[in-house]
């Protein structure tokens, strides 16, 4: 497993002062520090992130929720046959294919582990004593783990490190406010909004700052017909003040 590798990026100083005024506003409408909603261990949070693709919060919990009252384990798991474990997921969307999926990275992760340790047990607990950047290498060479599946477990799991996941809500905010340009996909999106985060910001400040982008997305900030008549960011947002201006003839 190699170390991951950022590319180096310049952030100028007047672009990480407009991510802070946006992070400070919106975390104040949205009522900052945001509680954490898992406290899984890491490995279960790999898999809650894995179902979670692609399907609806309340699908993939019941999902996740199945999966465990179903299997004891993950070794179960691993070791199930593919139908018993798709019908334990059936409410996660592409369930056929996400069930070989889990068991593939959960028997890849074994074989890892027993490498070193014939007799280790299959858990994702020893990436506490990676830094961030081993510990997001290490799980983005397993397969269907990209950058923001490796962010997830290291914020959202009981690890509670300082990493930034992006999803669809949160890429599209910071889009329409000019922290990354429109045609930077999700997932190269996390190396540069990642960039313009302060060093000093602990854990939960960089969880905080994912969580009221992605809730802003959710609750204002729509895909289609943004609420921008009620945006507490609109004076900083050039997609808002474009179509908000151009509506009341200013």
């Amino acid at each position: 497993m190699g170390v991951r590798k950022l590319v180096p990026l310049t952030v100028t100083p007047e672009l990480q002062q407009k991510l802070i005024q946006i992070h400070d506003r919106l975390c104040q409408e949205y009522e900052c520090p945001i509680a954490y909603f898992h406290d899984l261990d890491p490995l279960s949070e790999l898999v809650s992130a894995l179902l979670s693709h692609r399907t609806r919060n309340a699908d993939s919990a019941h999902a996740f929720a199945q999966l465990r009252e179903q299997f004891e384990t993950w070794e179960a798991v691993r070791d199930a046959p593919v139908k018993d474990v798709e019908a334990a997921i059936a409410r996660a969307t592409w369930a056929d294919q996400k069930a070989p999926r889990i068991q593939q990275v959960l028997k890849l992760i074994s074989d890892l582990l027993s490498r070193d340790h014939p007799t280790a047990p299959l858990s994702l607990d020893f990436l506490a004593e990676m830094t961030e950047i081993e510990a997001r290498a290490w799980l983005e060479a397993l397969p269907g783990v990209g950058p923001k599946t490796s962010a997830a477990v290291l914020s959202f799991s009981c690890l509670r490190r300082r990493a930034l996941p992006v999803d669809s809500h949160h890429h599209r905010v910071a889009c329409r406010l000019g922290l990354i340009p429109a045609s930077v996909a999700v997932g190269p999106s996390h190396a540069i909004l990642e960039s313009q985060l302060p060093a000093e910001w602990d854990a939960q400040q960089v969880y905080d700052n994912h969580e009221v982008l992605m809730l802003h997305g959710q609750r204002c900030c729509y895909y289609q017909k943004p609420a921008c008549d009620r945006c507490v960011v609109l004076d900083l947002c050039p997609f808002g003040q474009k179509g908000y201006t151009s509506k009341t003839g200013g």
